[in-house]
């Protein structure tokens, strides 16, 4: 079954487990608070946020829809400030809401930067039990359709 180590043998492998966590360690690099900010495409791809500072507190992260596929319809939900996260905390914007123009509610919120993606997750009560949605950084608007607010 299993073998057991000599004491030697327990070294080396204790030795080699700590350089390979080092190396990890040494090649992630945590995210910024100003990481979020900039043009963000929603997962259906029907709207753009712009997350900046907020206005009226420079310190908190703030989310407006900027380009709407609806843009002109009576659905259009261009200009909604749909985010206001107030504190960035270790690798994640915190303590703030969203809000979701598809059923008009709002939510407790975390938003944190993952692997390029800004990851938006929206909950009632605690973070664990919330959902998660996945924005894809763009550099540009769409050219069509244009929201006028």
């Amino acid at each position: 079954m299993w073998k057991l180590l000599e004491k030697k043998d327990f070294s080396r492998l204790s030795l080699a487990c700590a350089a390979l966590l080092c190396a990890c360690a040494g090649s992630a690099t945590a995210a910024a608070p100003g990481d979020a900010r900039g043009l963000w495409l929603t997962a259906q791809k029907d709207a753009v946020i712009e997350f900046n500072a907020c206005p009226d507190r420079a310190d908190a992260l703030c989310g407006r829809i900027v380009w709407d596929k609806d843009a002109g319809q009576p659905a259009d939900t261009c200009g909604v400030q749909i985010a206001q996260l107030n504190r960035f905390d270790g690798d994640a914007w915190r303590d703030g809401w969203v809000y979701d123009p598809r059923d008009k509610k709002s939510y407790k919120a975390t938003v944190r930067l993952k692997s390029g993606a800004l990851n938006v997750r929206a909950y009632i009560g605690v973070e664990v039990l919330g959902e998660t949605e996945q924005l894809t950084r763009i550099d540009a608007l769409p050219s069509t359709p244009v929201c006028k607010k």
